[in-house]
């Protein structure tokens, strides 16, 4: 189980544009990875287009934001096209880093019950160590939470 203080699992995936992406990558830098659901979704694209609306402030706190979900690599590249993210996304078919992680779940919606992403985020700092985890995050306001925690690191 990942926790706050230890060292972040390390992992490779393939971005928007089919390019290999290391959490190893970014070292140096603060890293917002969050992990939602699907693309195209109300709730994943509004929280998508957050980070968007907010992302210069987030690079100025040296920090790149990193999305994370089960779907492909050509989903992403059609989400990010669509709304203009100026991030990466990248995809976990094989729901392997969404498993080292601990977002892949038992859910429960209208009494049915399912396995699917948690939604989740998760601050690594410079040297590669989780500094804050934000698990069944709400939408709302999320980004700006992520923000306040981002100004907390040293």
């Amino acid at each position: 189980m990942v926790e706050e203080g230890k060292k972040a699992p390390a992992f490779i995936l393939k971005d928007q544009d089919g390019k290999k992406v290391s959490l190893n990558d970014f070292k140096g830098k603060n890293v917002v990875l969050y992990f939602y659901p699907k693309d195209n979704t109300s709730g994943c694209t509004k929280e998508a287009c957050n980070f968007r609306d907010e992302f210069p402030k987030f690079g100025k706190l040296k920090a790149v934001i990193l999305g994370v979900s089960p779907d492909s690599v050509e989903s992403h590249k059609n989400f990010a096209e669509k709304y203009n993210l100026p991030f990466t996304l990248l995809s976990d078919e094989k729901k392997k880093v969404l498993e080292k992680y601990g977002v892949w779940k038992e859910k429960n919606m209208y009494g049915r019950k399912y396995i699917g992403v948690e939604r989740s985020t998760f601050i690594i700092d410079k040297n590669g160590k989780v500094q804050r985890i934000f698990r069944k995050v709400k939408v709302a306001d999320h980004n700006k939470e992520v923000m306040e925690a981002l100004k907390k690191l040293k």
